[in-house]
């Protein structure tokens, strides 16, 4: 029979005659609707929410069609844009620690125990006034004419009265305050930046600026006047005295450098925030960074305000000396 069945399905004519004689049930039973499929090669049209359909968040954007409310991390590697030699620089600063425990630090208390204080005070005032000529020529360079004669004052009183400078008969009694300048300074009060910071075996924290103004510094005696300036007894005399009055008066801000977590870092930034200050302050320019060492050293004085000048002391800026923790430190204070 399955033959008959398939002539049945091919002949229109056996098909309809099979329909007839079918039940009426089957004839009256509706054919589901199939909706016809169409193709089109248009974009989709986005089709509007429904009143109650759950909505989808989507994100904000900027004005640049990027997300916003994200967390940006951005870092660099390398060293410090001020500090490009950080490797070696750090390498020397834990050497210069290490000489400066051994050998620097216990030569300074024995100087310090070991002479009575009148005769330190002398030695030290014999080491400043050595660098009066250079004060004062650069107070004059700035055009601060007035200090500059002033600290010509300083110095003829001091080498003749205070007998070569042993005694600071200007600044006790015809008050004459000690102001301390230099080349380095200059540079800075024209505009000259630091350079890259350096940290030297014997000179200590510098800078490109102020390593070439202490060479000036010490160059003008020795060039302008000659002997006895020019001789080693006076540079190694001039240089042991000078490193250990500056290693003395520098041992708190040493002590705290030395406790910090990181020491070299702490060092780095609290010189170059004092340098900073210093040019500003030599300037008369706004204060805009102040370093929380700068801050102990100064007994917790409060903050200077960045929107107030930073007034015209009587005291010059502080010339880099070629740092506290070596011997040899190259310039008086």
């Amino acid at each position: 029979m399955p033959s008959l069945a398939l002539l049945a399905a091919a002949s229109p004519s056996l098909m309809s005659a099979a329909l007839a004689v079918a039940p009426p049930e089957a004839q009256a039973s509706p054919q589901p609707d199939i909706a016809p499929v169409t193709w089109s090669l248009e974009a989709p049209q986005e089709t509007p929410p429904q009143e109650g359909a759950p909505q989808t968040a989507q994100p904000a954007l900027d004005e640049n069609g990027q997300p916003v409310g994200e967390i940006v991390v951005e870092g660099r590697v390398g060293p410090p844009k001020s500090d490009p030699a950080e490797a070696v620089n750090e390498a020397s600063f834990k050497v210069s620690q290490e000489v400066d425990r051994l050998l620097v630090g216990p030569m300074a208390y024995a100087y310090r125990d070991g002479l009575p204080e009148p005769i330190r005070d002398g030695f030290g005032n014999v080491v400043r006034n050595l660098g009066e000529p250079s004060n004062a020529l650069n107070f004059l360079l700035q055009g601060k004419i007035g200090k500059a004669f002033e600290t010509l004052g300083r110095l003829a009183i001091n080498t003749t009265v205070g007998v070569g400078g042993l005694f600071d008969v200007a600044g006790k009694r015809a008050d004459l305050p000690y102001r301390r300048n230099g080349f380095a300074n200059t540079l800075g009060y024209y505009g000259v930046g630091p350079g890259p910071y350096l940290y030297l075996p014997i000179t200590g924290p510098t800078t490109i600026r102020d390593q070439l103004g202490i060479t000036l510094d010490q160059a003008l005696l020795p060039f302008v006047i000659g002997s006895p300036f020019n001789k080693p007894a006076y540079a190694i005399t001039y240089f042991a005295i000078n490193g250990l009055e500056s290693r003395l008066r520098d041992d708190p801000e040493i002590g705290r450098i030395k406790a910090d977590d990181d020491p070299y870092v702490a060092r780095r930034e609290s010189y170059l925030a004092q340098r900073r200050r210093e040019i500003a302050e030599l300037k008369g320019e706004p204060i805009e960074d102040r370093d929380d060492y700068w801050g102990d050293l100064n007994d917790g004085a409060a903050p200077a305000s960045p929107a107030t000048p930073a007034p015209e002391s009587d005291t010059a800026p502080m010339q880099p000396s070629g740092g506290a923790e070596a011997l040899l430190i190259t310039q008086p204070r």
